[in-house]
């Protein structure tokens, strides 16, 4: 069969359509480490009561809409450029509606065009792992506001057990088009000081790494759980749209590893 790489199908119209038949329910929580099943929680993100979110790499927004129900937020915006997984998550949470917002857009526009938006942004080994750090970090520092938050979890090493890259490098993961045709995309599974590295060039302050353990079972993995704040002046012309931060100044880190 024909392997692809490709920027323009959807690669992600088959993920998750199983489960989407058959379980509508929203979940009554989520956990940040890869299997799911333990460790932090959406304690994480801090108080949502009335905080405008925004879930970047939504997929069927699952997790945000466990936020919209039980946390309290004034938005959470379900972001994701899939076709596929917009309708999904529309099909499952419309009536969420107006607190859960669906928003279909490539993740680094969308920010872009939103800045100073946002309270909170996260990622649940979304948009974070299948979107270049050196793009996506800029824009979501530009698009949180004073005192805001971005979180995400990403994969500590690949699947296979194979390290995390040493710098800021993309694989190629198996993927699917809509006809079901081999593809690949690019997924950025890096290491602890590469994160800090990117998220401090982007002008991320207060960066904290906490490691999460695998859990048992076949293709487990163990977590980064990455937590940081915004440069203190967000929005267009700062810190790191000016270039006045580098890494040369030292990453503004808190490294914890949890066993």
């Amino acid at each position: 069969m024909t392997r692809v790489t490709t920027t323009t199908t959807d690669l992600w119209h088959h993920y998750g359509r199983a489960r989407a038949a058959q379980d509508h329910a929203v979940p009554d929580s989520f956990r940040w480490a890869w299997d799911q099943q333990d460790g932090p929680g959406p304690e994480v993100l801090g108080d949502l009561t009335g905080k405008t979110v925004a879930d970047l790499g939504a997929g069927a927004a699952r997790h945000a809409a466990h936020l919209a129900v039980h946390h309290a937020p004034n938005r959470i915006d379900a972001v994701d450029a899939s076709p596929a997984q917009h309708s999904t998550a529309t099909a499952l949470y419309n009536d969420l509606a107006p607190h859960l917002h669906f928003v279909h857009a490539d993740v680094v526009a969308h920010l872009r065009a939103n800045p100073g938006a946002y309270d909170v942004l996260y990622s649940h080994f979304g948009a974070v792992d299948f979107t270049d750090p050196r793009e996506l970090l800029p824009a979501a520092a530009d698009a949180l506001r004073p005192g805001g938050r971005l979180v995400f979890s990403t994969l500590a090493h690949y699947l296979s057990g194979k390290p995390a890259q040493p710098d800021v490098a993309a694989v190629e993961v198996p993927a699917k088009t809509p006809e079901g045709e081999s593809a690949t995309m690019h997924r950025w599974v890096l290491q602890e000081h590469v994160w800090t590295k990117v998220l401090d060039q982007a002008g991320f302050t207060d960066i904290r790494v906490e490691a999460l353990p695998a859990g048992d079972g076949p293709r487990t993995a163990a977590t980064l759980l990455v937590t940081s704040a915004p440069p203190p002046e967000t929005g267009p012309g700062n810190a790191a749209a000016s270039g006045r931060v580098s890494w040369a100044s030292g990453p503004r880190c808190v490294r914890v590893r949890v066993s």
